[in-house]
């Protein structure tokens, strides 16, 4: 089982109410989606911004089982990166095994 949580380390999703200026404020995110490609199930796209004060996102729970960083639902990657991709917001780090 993993020993870390991995961090958020750019968000370049500029409708997201969680991205301030590429980074994410959201405490936690969830990674969703398909088996296709993992999107970012905490984005919402709204004009008020949310979030806290200073960035600290860390990946809260990974849904993509067929995740090669997967590990008991959790991100074992170093960081992820979310951004535009098959959805408005893909974690860009998924790689399927």
């Amino acid at each position: 089982m993993t020993d870390h949580v991995a961090n958020v380390s750019a968000c370049d999703v500029e409708t997201c109410s969680f991205n301030h200026h590429h980074d994410c404020t959201a405490f936690a995110i969830t990674v969703g989606g398909s088996p296709e490609h993992a999107s970012c199930s905490t984005f919402i796209d709204t004009s008020a911004s949310g979030g806290l004060p200073k960035v600290l996102a860390h990946v809260g729970a990974c849904q993509r089982s067929e995740c090669q960083f997967n590990d008991h639902l959790l991100c074992d990657a170093e960081n992820v990166r979310v951004g535009p991709g098959a959805e408005a917001a893909d974690c860009l780090t998924y790689q399927p095994r």
